[in-house]
């Protein structure tokens, strides 16, 4: 059957206190809304609906940056749930199949839950995906009988005896699109809050002889975001199972609690991580690649075999061949190393070519910004590029070629070739000894005419 999505993501989030939508927070370098989109995208969606409201320039960007194809709509007014999910109307006309309502803040609901839901369809005309709470709190209550759901009631609305129940509601639910939008034509706001809610479907569609069923998930998986707080608790969260995750795969993760995964993190097995390794968006590292203590990676592929760190920083665009190494203050940036070469020292290599089985020496600079244009720089095969060599891109050195240790090198380098570009050294002899008697001499005076001063 067909499905549609339906992201809520109307919320400002003042207790975010921000300037930003709270669903542009984000966690493991990527937007809450992406998180919910991704998991999402376990249905195969034939349309993607979010209800933006505030910021929802930004937030349509947003969307549009994992989902290009993703339907933006505004809810000028927040008048509840089910009043955002009539937004979605216009955009769902036509459409022939089932309607998931998922929440942009709400980041870590499975796939597999959802799966559950969709298989549920079958069985009951409107699902909801609801959980036992440890702590029921405020959240909204589930009242069943039996295997049906009867009723969802909101915490400010329940009885005594409705909040002793602790099989509460997360707000997701699934339903045949044009069904969920004809319950909510029903929908009153004769509550606490004076709004529109969701949650009032159910008894709806109990009242027109439909069915209600509930599927059950982890408390964990419904765990919302409001506050800077629980930003900060999702983002453990998140970690946590990555970690367990990329073990569970097979990489070694020397200190566990040290490492910071982005959301799209791949780590291929026997890969060893160390120590205070942060990955940013983007960054793949494959089978028996080892990255050292207190690396950042972000935007790039790190091959088999490759040793990066310690202290080492990879940037958007860095390619590392297999048995690369990168060392300790080093920074690549959009540069592609081929099989074996190293720089293992102090070196900055961007917008570059380096050729298998290069050396590259401590100190060297790629020269690549004329403060307007960035420049290439050409580094051929089997080259041992000597210490504190500034390379003046653009620039290209051969195959077995040399340069000199303090070299500027501003012109090609034919292969084979040493270049050499540093004044003539000159030796006076004493003269360091004079110097330093004369520099002696004249501090002591100094502090002599500081002493009869005083």
């Amino acid at each position: 059957m067909a499905t549609a999505l339906i992201i809520l993501a109307a919320g400002q989030g003042t207790r975010m206190n921000s300037d930003l939508p709270k669903v542009l927070h984000q966690i493991a370098g990527a937007p809450l809304l992406a998180h919910a989109m991704q998991a999402g995208d376990a249905l195969v969606p034939e349309r993607v609906v979010v209800v933006a409201g505030h910021g929802a320039g930004a937030v349509e960007a947003a969307a549009r940056a994992h989902d290009p194809e993703a339907i933006v709509v505004q809810q000028q007014e927040q008048l509840g749930t089910a009043h955002a999910v009539a937004q979605a109307r216009a955009a769902l006309e036509g459409f022939e199949g089932d309607a998931v309502v998922l929440y942009g803040d709400t980041p870590f609901i499975r796939p597999e839950t959802l799966e559950a839901m969709a298989a549920a369809r079958s069985a009951h005309d409107v699902v909801v995906l609801g959980f036992e709470a440890a702590d029921p709190g405020r959240y909204g209550r589930l009242v069943t009988e039996g295997d049906t759901l009867t009723r969802i009631v909101e915490f400010k609305d329940a009885s005594g005896e409705e909040r002793a129940i602790s099989l509460c509601n997360s707000g997701v639910l699934a339903a045949d699109a044009q069904l969920l939008f004809s319950l909510i034509e029903a929908v009153g706001n004769d509550n606490a809050a004076g709004e529109y809610y969701l949650t009032d479907i159910v008894e709806i569609a109990r009242a027109r002889g439909l069915s209600a069923g509930v599927v059950r998930c982890d408390e964990a998986e419904t765990l919302g975001v409001n506050t800077r707080a629980e930003l900060a608790a999702a983002e453990a969260t998140f970690q946590a199972r990555a970690r367990a995750a990329a073990m569970e795969d097979g990489v070694t993760l020397i200190a566990p609690d040290t490492v910071h995964f982005a959301h799209d993190t791949v780590i291929g097995r026997d890969a060893v991580i160390e120590q205070n390794v942060i990955f940013g968006p983007g960054v793949t590292v494959e089978t028996g690649a080892r990255i050292r203590a207190f690396s950042h990676l972000e935007g790039c592929h790190v091959s088999r075999g490759a040793i990066v760190g310690p202290f080492a920083r990879l940037r958007p665009g860095a390619e590392l061949a297999e048995d690369v190494h990168v060392g300790n203050f080093v920074e690549i940036k959009n540069a592609v190393l081929d099989e074996g070469v190293k720089a293992n020292h102090l070196t900055y290599i961007g917008d570059a070519h380096v050729g298998q089985a290069s050396n590259i020496g401590a100190g060297t600079i790629t020269c690549n910004y004329d403060g307007v244009f960035k420049h290439h720089t050409e580094i051929g095969a089997r080259v041992f590029i000597g210490s504190n060599t500034m390379l003046v891109a653009p620039v290209r050195v051969g195959d077995e070629a040399m340069t000199g240790s303090g070299s500027v090198i501003t012109r090609d380098v034919p292969e084979g070739a040493l270049a050499l570009s540093r004044p003539r050294q000159e030796t006076k002899p004493g003269l360091a000894r004079r110097f330093f008697e004369a520099l002696k001499a004249a501090k002591a005076r100094q502090e002599q005419q500081e002493e009869s001063s005083s």
